[in-house]
């Protein structure tokens, strides 16, 4: 089996730096003999920096996957899904290439993203740079626990990694999903507690979950906690932190999963709701303001592309 990139499904961290970047015209030679060797790169600041748990995990956006490796493509990817209804918004973007670095230390994420964007040199625009950070116990900057449904253990492998059979070539690899939330922290905070504990379906201090009778149609977790035909759980890997200053906040949403089709699934829960116009409450209080749809491909894979 190809070696994943070990960010995926890592722990969390401390902190995080996200680099989104576009690609220039005629350099797509270059790009794919730096991205080769970015692996290398955060191998040896994570020995170096041993105690910050430093994990990079490298993504290649959907709209330029066929410039940048035109002789396959994984097989279920595809544009961000723009959803729009009412006052919901769920926009994309356009990325060309997606670098996450996670540690326990903000300067070393900042030394490795430096090395990033001198490796990278002038093929690429860097159009968006995002420093996040753990928030308390792990929780959003409305005060709530984030990712508590996450799968654990070695369960996060089979919820986000492609399998041989699926997609050969792409063995290894995952869908990825970002979108960056800018909260309305003045309109949610002047709720009381229990009004923004239905919102989310989960009580805020304890992180319990109401019971499903409980639990209102709007809430949440009920419009993200979703089932198949078979009654099996449709899962994500969220890998998301908050982010922000006192001017703009909000969270960096990342997630990762075998197929790109259980995101779009609880967004479209979220954005749509279901058939009596049952919609995600939570969007009355932060607004996605980009979106972005890629492919994190296996180690395997990236150290061959040195050779394409």
């Amino acid at each position: 089996m190809a070696r994943e990139q070990f960010g995926i499904c890592a722990e969390p961290n401390l902190h995080g730096s996200y680099l989104l970047y576009n690609a220039l015209d005629d350099k797509n030679t270059f790009i794919r003999a730096a991205i080769s060797r970015l692996p290398a790169l955060f191998d040896d600041y994570a020995d170096q920096f041993s105690e910050a748990n430093l994990t990079g995990v490298i993504a290649i956006g959907a709209n330029y996957w066929d410039e940048f490796y035109p002789q396959a493509r994984p097989a279920h990817l595809s544009a961000f899904p723009v959803m729009n209804c009412g006052d919901r918004f769920a926009p994309a973007s356009n990325v060309d290439i997606y670098i996450e670095i996670r540690s326990d230390r903000a300067d070393v994420n900042h030394i490795v993203s430096s090395k990033v964007c001198q490796l990278f040199a002038d093929s690429v625009e860097l159009i968006e740079h995002i420093q996040a950070f753990r928030f308390l116990d792990g929780r959003d900057l409305t005060g709530f626990v984030d990712g508590t449904e996450n799968p654990q253990g070695m369960y996060r492998r089979e919820v986000a990694l492609v399998k041989t059979e699926d997609d050969a070539l792409f063995d290894g690899g995952s869908y990825l999903h970002t979108q960056r939330y800018q909260h309305n922290l003045t309109l949610w905070n002047a709720m009381k507690n229990k009004e923004q504990e239905d919102v989310y379906g989960r009580t805020k201090l304890d992180n319990i979950e109401y019971k499903s009778e409980e639990k209102p149609l709007t809430a949440h977790t009920k419009r993200t906690s979703l089932k198949d035909e078979q009654g099996n759980a449709i899962e994500i890997l969220r890998q998301s932190m908050p982010y922000g200053d006192m001017k703009r906040q909000g969270l960096f949403f990342v997630s990762y999963c075998h197929s790109p089709k259980p995101f779009e699934l609880m967004l479209k829960s979220m954005i749509y709701g279901d058939e009596h116009g049952n919609v995600d409450h939570l969007l009355k209080y932060t607004q996605a303001e980009s979106g972005a749809a890629f492919f994190a491909p296996s180690l395997t894979f990236l150290s061959e592309l040195k050779e394409s």
